[in-house]
Order: C-alpha cells, then sequence, then structure tokens
C-alpha cells in the first residue's frame, strides 16, 4: 500500500521526491495549443473584460483581437505541470508564489513551449519530512519554425516535497504485515510459544494535498 508520502500529485505512486530537485535542473513540461473555444469561455466564466470575450470591441482596439485572460495563460501552465511533473513526483501542498508576469498577449491558436526551472532547494523546517523547492516556470511563444519567439508568462513559486522514505520506513509500510527484522520469531531457548504482539491500526489520509 502506497503510503501519503509516497504518492504523486496525482495520486500515483512517486517516482520523484525532494533530493530529484537539485538547483539548475530544468524540466520540459511540453508544449500546449491555445484552444480559442476554451480560451473565450473561462473569460466569459471568470475574466469577463471586453478585450477577452468581445472579438469586435477587441478587434478595434490596440490589441487587434481578442487576447486570453492571463489567468486562463496561468491555467494552462499549471495543467502542464500537473501532468509532466507532479504527476510523477511526491507533491505536496504549494506555500504560494512571489512573482506572476503577463509578458506578452496570448491569442488563439498560439503554441507554447513550457518548462520549470529549480532556482533552490532545502528541507523544510516547519514541515518535518518535506522540502521546499523555488521554482521558476516559464511559457515562451513559438514560431512556425517550431523555435520560440517571445517569453509570455513567467511566475516563480515554491513547493513543498515529501523527502525519499528510508529504508527503515518503507519496511514500515510493508503491505504484508511481516516484520523485517524477525524479532517477532521464537528463539530456541524460550520455553513457550511466542504470542504476536497486538499493534494499533493507524489510519492515514490517502490524497495528495493541493499543489497550487
Amino acid at each position: 500500500m502506497t503510503t501519503p508520502a509516497a504518492r504523486s500529485g496525482t495520486g500515483a505512486s512517486a517516482e520523484l521526491f525532494f533530493e530529484d530537485l537539485v538547483p539548475g535542473l530544468t524540466v520540459d513540461l511540453g508544449v500546449v495549443t491555445v484552444d480559442g473555444d476554451e480560451m473565450v469561455a473561462f473569460a466569459r466564466r471568470f475574466d469577463p473584460q471586453w478585450y477577452h470575450v468581445d472579438p469586435e470591441l477587441a478587434g478595434a482596439s490596440r490589441h487587434g483581437g481578442v487576447i486570453a485572460s492571463g489567468f486562463y495563460t496561468v491555467s494552462l501552465f499549471m495543467r502542464a505541470y500537473v501532468d509532466h511533473l507532479l504527476s510523477r513526483a511526491a507533491a505536496d501542498a504549494s506555500p504560494g508564489l512571489e512573482e506572476l508576469r503577463w509578458l506578452a498577449p496570448v491569442r488563439a491558436g498560439d503554441r507554447l513551449a513550457v518548462r520549470v526551472d529549480v532556482m533552490g532547494a532545502r528541507p523544510s523546517t516547519a514541515r518535518p519530512g518535506l522540502g521546499t523547492a523555488t521554482l521558476t516556470g516559464t511559457m515562451l511563444r513559438l514560431g512556425p519554425d517550431g523555435r520560440p519567439e517571445q517569453e509570455v508568462l513567467r511566475t516563480r513559486f515554491r513547493g513543498w516535497f515529501a523527502l525519499r522514505p528510508t529504508a527503515t520506513e518503507s519496511a514500515e509500510t510493508d503491505p504484508t504485515g511481516t516484520d523485517p527484522a524477525g524479532t517477532d520469531a521464537a528463539q530456541p531457548d524460550q520455553t513457550e510459544p511466542a504470542r504476536a504482539e497486538a499493534r494499533p491500526t493507524r489510519t492515514e489520509p490517502t490524497g495528495a494535498g493541493p499543489t497550487g
């Protein structure tokens, strides 16, 4: 049975832990294509400013057409972050972000390359068993040739990730219930059969904490 600390951000078994997120590491989060209908539907629901939802007004403005809500763009980043990193990593909650910048308009049909860079990492003093990683996320618009043309989003934030379980911790969560040290085995000089020691059952939550 997978313990909560060994689950990824999507609930699967984690393969990456805090120790793997070393400063200087860059993780490619893939390329996302902006869906125009989804972009406008998001704006109508959450950010209905005219340059996000009204093609006529937006077309007659300096924007030259409808542009994405910045919060839609950062949502695309978050989905790529979950799909390509948090789905593999023993992620806990995030204590927050320090920077979120929208550097250029995003439009329907744009292809955005997404990545995250590890800027720093240290064990958490407030949350034993976790480490804090400082991360920078970027999205870059790609040109017709697939090369980056312009940075459209940059964010700097922190994430909590579980430390890699030790061999002892892994043995303690052995689903077979066997005693890895063999301490309950009968010894040759015992004069009566050994009795299994009753052990309390501890129930722990099985879901991973929020990621953003």
